[in-house]
């Protein structure tokens, strides 16, 4: 017996009185999880003179199991061990609840950043909150997206209670206290780093009676029940800040503390300390900083400013105007009226210098531009594609970078492959480490030693082989969990990301509609297809849920229409989160990454599907421009009209989605299907007829303009398809050249130009 067999032994027996092979799976779960504990005890947290703080108000972690023993080095080991005695690591995991601290690619992003950080070494911690309901459950409803709290967390968990906590103020008087709770980030042969969340130590979880609806003004209740509560009304809106600030002020409390802990002077803060802000929800970090440097520590207002413009370190990861935060100074005073004098100041030394307003802080109606204080007051500005960050400059935030063209840099996205290639494709992490050696898993450049195979039948046959291997695993996973039955032998479109009309799962829908009644006249295509999505709506963003009624609309008339059904599946899977993303990547043929171009800041999941051996299907848009330029023309399938072409509309005003519609059949008769007879038989009138005339009178993303070239395209990369021989090489070429995408790399890039730890 191994000394790691021992050790799991005694502690099986310790905990349940029994060996291992007669417990129940749910024990060996709880078995695994204090046994994972107890390895990362032994490992030592990482330090050094400078940490950097990752502020997030999203961390999607996804299930820790698989992972940290990947990273801890004993999965091997230790799935032997299991085997041995009639257990699987992966039916285990199944017992484990996933966290719900995020909602898409942000929150994954930081995920897998978090899992870089530890891996190269880098003294750094994550700081965020613990959601007890997380973003929603999704379940559907007479076609219809409903949510449900996500209860995860454990009376056992990966979640370790700390006896840290502070005291957080808000407007009226009213006080909270925080407890922290810290994760475990165990990198990859190295050390441990820390993702520290933050509770509210009054929340009570029976505010929420049904749904997601809880009583939204009961602050001192109900700050860490919801990622993102609905703020469709003012109550939510408040909410959001109230929440924003516990983060941030707890966050801010616990930098100084450990930096006064070190011994270390304040006033060198950006020596030992990078603060990167993910996106504005972080945004009042800088003036709470400011503030308790400037009330408690004795700093005066210049010196506070100076060295927190120094220490914090901004990404921007959108182009949606909506989606930079801009609050009423209103909603301010009555949340954190102690931040507004200095929010003020802020403003007013800007004001002062430069009368642009597209560069304010406080707008003309009063409203605080989070993104603008960020710009200001940190040391860099970062996009996260190089097509995004190239937008930034041009258009975006101009302004901006006119004044400080030595802030903005760019680094491109990038996934951990410990999770989407190691744990989530075992059977081609096992087949590339025989082939090209075990060197990628830690230098992912070496992926490349791959190319030297691509006219080699048989590597090229066991990829194939590979890919129908994590097909069937994923209709074992469908028929279990939904209910529908999948065909082998149909090419897997998927498309899976958060819902919204710029990432444009309406235009596959039409495309949908178009096959349909392509079959019902007759035309069949070649090889069955089945349409895959996966994706929440934002409980308060109507058009969205509209394009969901819409999608298992189709999956309902598709599915069970005789003629199409045998050529056409769709399916729409339930609560689409990291773990059916596990199952769902590795098992997709074409990546649907069609965003309008210009509006994807850089996606994730197109590397994802790039690294597990799918071939992309496309627009020029977000870090789709760079897969582009690693695999080349011949294996990515892009279209649609670029991105310049898009900004000049928006300047013009110019596109009318009605003239698109007028001027073509096939369009025509796609949109109408909408609110035609089948689907009005099948769905909600009301539903079916605002996302028909949203797309008629106004489809602001441009759906109508790319779609007779994303219908082309689509049947293009079907054909391609059948050319086995062709379509297995750009497969072979697509997990060559993702090595780029390490998240690795993006994590050196952003020490090496920002944060400067070593």
């Amino acid at each position: 017996m191994s000394n790691l067999e021992s050790k799991l032994d005694a502690l099986t027996r310790k905990l349940y009185g029994r060996p291992i092979d007669q417990v129940t799976n749910a024990e060996m779960y709880q078995v695994l999880l204090q046994f994972v504990k107890d390895l990362t005890d032994e490992k030592k947290e990482i330090t050094g003179d400078k940490k950097v703080y990752y502020i997030s108000a999203e961390f999607l972690i996804g299930k820790l199991l698989s992972n940290n023993l990947i990273n801890l080095g004993v999965y091997d080991e230790l799935e032997d061990i299991l085997q041995k005695n009639g257990k699987t690591i992966a039916v285990i995991e199944d017992e484990e609840p996933e966290p719900s601290l995020g909602n898409g690619g942000l929150g994954r992003l930081a995920a897998c950043f978090m899992d870089s950080i530890a891996t190269l070494g880098l003294p750094g911690a994550g700081i965020g909150l613990n959601y007890h309901f997380g973003l929603f459950k999704q379940v559907f409803t007479d076609r219809l997206q409903m949510a449900e709290k996500n209860d995860w967390i454990e009376k056992n968990s990966w979640l370790r209670k700390t006896d840290t906590s502070f005291e957080v103020e808000f407007g009226g008087g009213r006080k909270v206290k925080s407890v922290l709770y810290d994760i475990d980030v165990i990198g990859y042969e190295n050390g441990v780093d820390k993702l520290h969340l933050f509770d509210l130590e009054s929340l009570d979880e029976s505010l929420v009676k049904s749904g997601i609806d809880f009583d939204k003004e009961d602050i001192e209740k109900n700050l860490t029940l919801f990622l993102y509560p609905d703020d469709s009304d003012e109550a939510g809106n408040l909410l959001r800040i109230y929440q924003q600030y516990f983060m941030v002020s707890n966050g801010a409390q616990l930098i100084i503390k450990e930096m006064k802990d070190k011994g270390y002077d304040l006033y060198e803060m950006d020596k030992h300390v990078a603060i990167q802000i993910n996106d504005t929800h972080p945004t009042m970090v800088i003036p709470e900083l400011i503030r308790l440097l400037t009330w408690d520590e004795g700093f005066t207002m210049d010196d506070a400013i100076s060295v927190v413009s120094r220490t914090c370190a901004y990404t921007n990861h959108t182009i949606l105007a909506e989606a930079l935060e801009k609050w009423p100074l209103d909603y301010l005073n009555r949340v954190v009226p102690q931040l507004v004098p200095i929010i003020k100041e802020l403003s007013a030394r800007i004001a002062k210098t430069n009368k642009d307003p597209k560069v304010q802080i406080i707008d003309a109606d009063k409203r605080v531009h989070m993104a603008h204080i960020d710009i200001h007051y940190g040391y860099s500005v970062n996009g996260v594609a190089a097509i995004h960050t190239d937008i930034l400059k041009q258009s975006e935030l101009n302004a901006f970078y006119k004044l400080y063209p030595d802030k903005f840099n760019n680094k491109t996205n990038g996934i951990t492959f410990r999770r989407w290639l190691l744990s989530c494709d075992r059977p081609l992490a096992k087949f590339l480490d025989e082939t090209i050696g075990t060197d990628y898993r830690k230098d992912a450049d070496k992926l490349t030693d791959l190319l030297k195979y691509k006219d080699d039948e048989a590597v090229l046959t066991k990829i194939a082989d590979i890919k129908k291997q994590k097909k069937a695993e994923l209709i074992e996973y469908v028929k279990k969990n939904e209910g529908v039955s999948l065909d082998p032998e149909s090419i897997f479109d998927i498309q899976v990301k958060r819902l919204h009309e710029y990432k444009r799962q309406q235009m596959n829908a039409l495309y949908i509609i178009h096959k349909y009644l392509e079959i019902k006249a007759g035309k069949k295509p070649k090889r069955p297809i089945t349409c895959i999505f996966g994706a929440k709506a934002a409980p308060a963003y109507v058009i969205a849920k509209d394009i969901i009624h819409l999608l298992l609309v189709l999956q309902e008339i598709v599915n069970n229409d005789p003629d199409v059904s045998p050529y056409l599946k769709v399916l729409m899977v339930t609560n689409y989160n990291v773990s059916y993303a596990e199952k769902l990547i590795p098992a997709c043929d074409i990546s649907e990454q069609i965003s309008l171009a210009s509006k994807e800041a850089s996606g994730t999941s197109n590397m994802k599907f790039m690294l597990n051996g799918a071939v992309t299907l496309g627009t020029d848009d977000g870090a789709n421009v760079e897969i582009h330029e690693l695999v080349g023309d011949d294996n990515i399938f892009i279209f649609g009209v670029d991105s310049d072409t898009v900004i000049k509309h928006y300047e013009k005003a110019d596109y009318v989605s009605k003239d698109y519609y007028k001027k073509s059949k096939v369009i025509k008769e796609a949109v109408d299907f909408i609110v035609g007879p089948e689907a009005m038989k099948v769905g909600h009138k009301e539903n079916l007829e605002r996302l028909y005339n949203e797309l008629l009178n106004k489809d602001w993303f441009m759906t109508l303009l790319d779609l007779e070239d994303y219908i082309a395209k689509k049947d293009e990369i079907f054909e391609a398809y059948e050319d086995q021989a062709k379509w297995r090489r750009m497969m072979l070429v697509n997990i060559a050249k993702a090595g780029y995408f390490s998240s690795d790399r993006t994590i050196a890039d952003y020490d090496k130009d920002i944060w400067h730890l070593k």
